[in-house]
Formats: C-alpha cells, sequence, structure tokens
C-alpha cells in the first residue's frame, strides 16, 4: 500500500513539473502527460504494465464527469449567450456530420468493415474540451469575434452527442439493441435534459436555503449532486454527460452561496482528474504498437483536420457570413484528446470483438492532434490575424476574478455631515483609500486636493480589499416569496447577536441597510456572520 501511495505521488509531482516547464517549450501540458505515461508504461523506462481496460474505464468516466461538470460551470453564460446558437450547432449536427464523413473515409478509402467505420467515426467526432481550455488558459489565448467562448461551449457541450453516437455504434456491432435507434437517441436526450435541469434547480434550492446543508459542507453536496445527476439519467437509458453538463451550466450561472470556494476546489479536482486521465492513457499505450497503426491513424488524423471537421464548420457556419479567417481557426480548433480515448476504453472494456487496434488507432490520433494541431494553435491564431490582446480569456469563464485587491465604496454627504464644506486634503479618509471621484448633481468631478466636499455629494472611495482570517464571512441570499424575510423590515427581524445584513442588492442598485429598510423578493442580501468563539 505504501508503495503504491510513493508512486502516485511521483506521478503527481512528476505530472506537476511538466506543466511547470511545458509552457516554456510551447508545449501543450496536457501531451507532457501522456508523455509521462508512456515513459512509466512497459515500453518506457519504468516498465509498469498495465492493460486493464475496464478500470481505467471507470476511472476515466468518473474524471470524466467532472471535467464536463466544471466545463458547464465555469461557462459564463452573459457571454456564451450571443453565440449560443452556434456553438450548439458546432456540437450536435457539427459531431453528427464529422462521424458521418469519417465513417465515409474509412469504410470507402481504408476499407474497414461499415460497423467498424461508424464506431471510429463516432469516437472521434468530439472535440475535447480539457485539451481546448488547456491552451486557451496557459497561452492566456483570447480570440476576435467570440470565438474563444464559441470554442469553449462547444468542446464543453459535444461529448453527450458523440456519447450517443458510440453508444449507437456499440449496440449495432453487439446486436445488444433493446430499443430501435430513434427511441433510444430520444432516451438519451430526454431523460438527459430532464434531470440534468432539475438536478440543477435542486441543487440551486439547497444551496440558497443556508441552513439545509451544514456550514463548510456545500462542496461535498455538490459532489453528491453531480454523481446524482450522471447516474440517475444513465440508469434509466438516459445521457449523463448531458445531464451532468446542464447541471453545471445553470449552477454555475446562478446565485448561489459560497461559489468562490466551489470554483477552486473543483478547479482543483478537474486539474487533478485531467492529469491522472491523461497519464493513465499514456500509461496504458504499447508504443511499440503504434507502427501497426500508423498508416490508417495518420490517415484519418487528415482527413479529420483537412476535411470533415472544415466541411462541418463551414456548412453551419454559413448561415452566419462569419468570416474566412474565422472559420479557419475553428476548423484548426477541433482537438481530439482524452474524451475520444475514453469512449474507445468504453468499447473495448464492453468485450466487442473489433478487426482493428481501435484504442490504439484513437490513441495515436488524439496524440497527433494535441501534438501539432494544439501547439501551433496560437500560430494559426496569430498568422489569421485573430488573437485579441485588448481583453482576458479568463473572462469568458466563470471563475474569472480580478486581481486588483481594491474594491469601490460610495459614500453619500448628507447635510450636516462633519465632511461638508471641507477640502479633500483636510479630510482623513481610511487608511489605504483613495477619493477616485465625487458625483455632484449630474456632473462627475475627479477630486483634487483643493476640492471642496458640498452637502448631497456622493464620494466614490477605492478600498483595499478585506481578506478574511477566519474572524467571520459573508454569505449572499437569495430572497424568494416563501422566504421568511420577504416583505419585512429589518428591524422587525430577530437576528441572532452574531449576525449582520450587509448590503442589498436590488436590481442593479447596492442598498446600504437601515432598520426601517425592507426586503423584497428578488433581493440579494448579504449578511456577515461572525464566527463564534
Amino acid at each position: 500500500m505504501a508503495i503504491m501511495l510513493l508512486l502516485c505521488c511521483a506521478v503527481i509531482l512528476s505530472c506537476l513539473i511538466a506543466n511547470r516547464f511545458s509552457n516554456k517549450f510551447g508545449m501543450p501540458a496536457l501531451l507532457c502527460f501522456m508523455a509521462l505515461g508512456m515513459v512509466f508504461g512497459s515500453d518506457g523506462l519504468f516498465k509498469i504494465s498495465f492493460d486493464n481496460y475496464a478500470v481505467t474505464e471507470q476511472f476515466c468516466t468518473v474524471s470524466l464527469i467532472f471535467i464536463m461538470f466544471y466545463g458547464g460551470f465555469g461557462t459564463k453564460w452573459q457571454t456564451a449567450k450571443p453565440i449560443a446558437v452556434k456553438a450548439t450547432l458546432l456540437s450536435t449536427l457539427g459531431v453528427v456530420i464529422t462521424a458521418f464523413l469519417t465513417c465515409l473515409f474509412c469504410y470507402h478509402i481504408l476499407h474497414f468493415s461499415y460497423a467498424e467505420s461508424f464506431l471510429i467515426g463516432a469516437v472521434l467526432s468530439s472535440t475535447d474540451a480539457a485539451s481546448v481550455f488547456s491552451i486557451l488558459r496557459s497561452k492566456n489565448l483570447n480570440l476576435k469575434n467570440s470565438t474563444a467562448p464559441l470554442l469553449e461551449i462547444e468542446s464543453g457541450s459535444n461529448d453527450p452527442m458523440a456519447y450517443m453516437l458510440t453508444m449507437i455504434a456499440l449496440a449495432m456491432i453487439s446486436g445488444n439493441t433493446s430499443a430501435p435507434i430513434p427511441v433510444m437517441m430520444f432516451s438519451q436526450i430526454f431523460f438527459g435534459v430532464i434531470i440534468g435541469v432539475a438536478s440543477a434547480y435542486a441543487g440551486i434550492l439547497v444551496l440558497q436555503k443556508g441552513e439545509i446543508v451544514a456550514e463548510g459542507m456545500d462542496t461535498i453536496f455538490v459532489i453528491a449532486l453531480v454523481m446524482m445527476s450522471y447516474a440517475l439519467p444513465t440508469v434509466i437509458n438516459g445521457n449523463g454527460y448531458l445531464s451532468v453538463y446542464l447541471t453545471g451550466i445553470i449552477l454555475g450561472n446562478s446565485r448561489i452561496s459560497n461559489k468562490i470556494t466551489l470554483v477552486h476546489f473543483f478547479d482543483g479536482i478537474t486539474g487533478l482528474a485531467q492529469i491522472l486521465i491523461f497519464f493513465l492513457l499514456g500509461l496504458l499505450a504499447f508504443p511499440h504498437r503504434f507502427s501497426d497503426v500508423f498508416l490508417p491513424s495518420l490517415a484519418i488524423a487528415l482527413f479529420l483536420s483537412l476535411i470533415a471537421r472544415p466541411a462541418a464548420v463551414f456548412l453551419l457556419m454559413l448561415p452566419f457570413r462569419p468570416s474566412l479567417r474565422q472559420c479557419l481557426l475553428i476548423s484548426w480548433s477541433g482537438l481530439r484528446g482524452a474524451a475520444s480515448i475514453v469512449f474507445a476504453i468504453m468499447v473495448i472494456a464492453s468485450g466487442v470483438t473489433l478487426e482493428h487496434d481501435l484504442f490504439h488507432i484513437v490513441f495515436f490520433i488524439s496524440l497527433l492532434s494535441v501534438a501539432i494541431q494544439g501547439s501551433l494553435l496560437p500560430l494559426v491564431a496569430e498568422k489569421l490575424d485573430m488573437v485579441d490582446n485588448s481583453s482576458d480569456i479568463r473572462k469568458t469563464f466563470n471563475d474569472y476574478q480580478d486581481d486588483s485587491e481594491l474594491t469601490l465604496m460610495r459614500m453619500y454627504i448628507p447635510k450636516g455631515h462633519n465632511w461638508e464644506n471641507r477640502l479633500i486634503g483636510e479630510v482623513s479618509f481610511p487608511t489605504g483609500s483613495l477619493a477616485l471621484m465625487i458625483k455632484r448633481d449630474n456632473e462627475t468631478l475627479v477630486p483634487r486636493g483643493n476640492t471642496k466636499i458640498h452637502a448631497e455629494d456622493t464620494i466614490i472611495l477605492s478600498v483595499p480589499a478585506y481578506r478574511s482570517e477566519n474572524d467571520g464571512k459573508l454569505k449572499e441570499i437569495q430572497i424568494t416569496l416563501t422566504h421568511d424575510w420577504c416583505g419585512k423590515c429589518i428591524a422587525d427581524l430577530e437576528l441572532p447577536e452574531n449576525l449582520l445584513i450587509a448590503l442589498i442588492k436590488r436590481r442593479d442598485e447596492t442598498l446600504i441597510p437601515q432598520g426601517s429598510t425592507r426586503i423584497y423578493s428578488g433581493d440579494s442580501v448579504v449578511i456577515y456572520k461572525r464566527s463564534k468563539q
């Protein structure tokens, strides 16, 4: 047991070191994890013999569940909304077109059987969210014409369609079609959508009612919610990946308490999942078999990158009249990665007999895709003049936070205030703060030391951001019609001694509460709760 723990520790540390140096050489970090897996594997330096597809399939499935959930959870709907239709078309019809064209190529050119051709097309039909997210973030690569959020939404949401096609192909090969294909497709989509949406809103309800889940247990509750969101539709022939993604995107774009804590937790979990999943896939590969699959894999990779993917992109984007440069970049960004390999493992673990080495064909194609397309993506974007240096790619994700340690505070000066008729230079502002502007009537003034403060001025101050030292915490509560505080004045609430209502967000307003302030449905109430000594 201790030896296994030491080995796991060595693997994780090796991947972290590889991740650190990958950017320096312009190499995608995920490629390093795959390469390290092969170094540790049977054909590598450490000769670890591992060929258990069943265990790998179970581990990768769980990892993919959380990667897909966080892909949805981190998607900022405000940014994604303008390109949602395009992204949805690419992640559904785009996947079908790519799979169909790849199937025809394998059948007519490579002379694979029709069933295996369809299976290879289905497995390779989706772009990999982990690869796309990793490259965009690590290179801080923001793209013009909302191309970055388009790629994020597409790559994060196309795995459910690829999974459904893979399950259909598997049913055709094995002959275990318990229901007609149209019924199977309807079941996958219907139960995936219904349970995903229901799980999300149930989670929102629980997280907004702070008393249901004990303090500090939010992350554990969300883990259980994610697993249920996948498992429940799966047992009734629904699409668990679609359900998980929908749960993530609805939950991530709602007002729930402790969202920052959840973001940091799942960011770490998915980071670890990506490291281990790519390492494990590399460990499972036998590089000496690459020579047997080199020619068909290279042919399929070239066809996917240069014909199938561009054909799907140009066909579906044509009605929106995009620029040629944008279509070319979207075509090049169709990276194959972990999801395709995991789907191939699922097929092999099911026990079906195949004529060709599906795993190593898909693995080699994914390796080429991440190594060549992934490495050259920043250069291709630059050559196509599609790089947007005016914005930060992180702003397209829900987990973005400004690096600034300052926040803004508004102070209203009523008549009789001790700052009235005093100069800015004479006022003792809070330590570390600065008067940025004064709003007076319909005028905005930039204050100087000799600027006089008038009654009914509003002064905007920048103040240092507060960092908690475990002496209490802020928590946001969404007020509904059924909430106990709805319609009541703050003075009428029986609040504990260690709890204070700090502010109220009402539509576009931020209110500093007083005893006479009434709370209404739709308000977001921020409370400060001091830790009990």
